[in-house]
């Protein structure tokens, strides 16, 4: 793979929102850069906005103050080139009392790259097949046909939230092949998650984020220069750290 190009292709400029009727401000004046070539992990704990700021990258939000650019588009545009480019897997989802194939000839046109033997190839390795009815799978079920669609949509952008809830041991291995094939010195993928032992040897930035912004943005190389990883530890120190300056 060529090296990734370290230009922002999708950028939050001085975000700010608070949900309808709460006090609490979920971000505020909160700035963010992601370049292609990227499998980035984005950290938190509970309340810190993580699934808020994919939902607001994705253009499903609207910002009170500042916004969220796609190639210098502002995303709340809704473009359809925009639409096209960035695809979200949330935690929890509804799908629609259809087959696969069903709901796939439905959507698959929206995403010019969108490939069906790619797809199937996903589907056959999680153990599923294309004729499933998609309102009658376990949550596990779920997560594996939609992130095979979504895979399978070649977006330049793909943000998950939550991934492997719901996966078996097996699954969380296939899910992490995936990302490691399915990137390109083009794509940007941002995976959301608590679970950072699923997924930490195929991330190669992090970024973790509480009520003041990104408190940590390094490359994994930098975090694990001996080639041993420890997400989970590294995640802890930095709250630390954090909590010990606001002292």
């Amino acid at each position: 793979m060529n090296q990734p190009d370290t230009t922002p292709l999708l950028e939050a400029r001085n975000l700010g929102f608070t949900y309808p009727r709460s006090r609490h401000k979920v971000f505020a004046d909160f700035n963010l850069k992601l370049s292609p070539g990227h499998i980035y992990g984005l950290l938190g704990a509970n309340g810190t906005g993580k699934s808020t700021l994919l939902y607001l990258l994705s253009g499903l939000l609207t910002p009170q103050k500042g916004c969220v650019s796609y190639g210098g588009t502002d995303v709340r545009r809704r473009l359809p080139a925009t639409l096209a480019d960035i695809f979200i897997v949330p935690d929890e989802f509804e799908l629609p009392s259809v087959t696969l194939q069903q709901y796939v000839r439905s959507n698959s046109k929206f995403y010019p790259r969108f490939s069906q033997a790619d797809m199937e190839a996903y589907l056959q390795v999680f153990g599923m097949t294309a004729n499933e009815k998609l309102n009658a799978l376990s949550l596990g079920q779920r997560k594996k046909i939609f992130m095979s669609f979504a895979m399978a949509t070649h977006t330049r952008v793909l943000l998950m939230d939550e991934p492997t809830n719901g996966l078996d041991i097996p699954g969380k291995a296939q899910f992490r092949t995936f990302l490691t094939r399915g990137r390109s010195a083009e794509s940007i993928f941002v995976v959301s998650t608590h679970q950072v032992k699923d997924i930490e040897t195929v991330l190669d930035h992090v970024m973790v984020i509480d009520q003041t912004g990104i408190i940590a943005d390094a490359d994994m190389a930098d975090i694990c220069p001996s080639g041993h990883i420890d997400l989970e530890q590294f995640y802890n120190q930095t709250l630390k750290t954090q909590e010990d300056r606001h002292e």
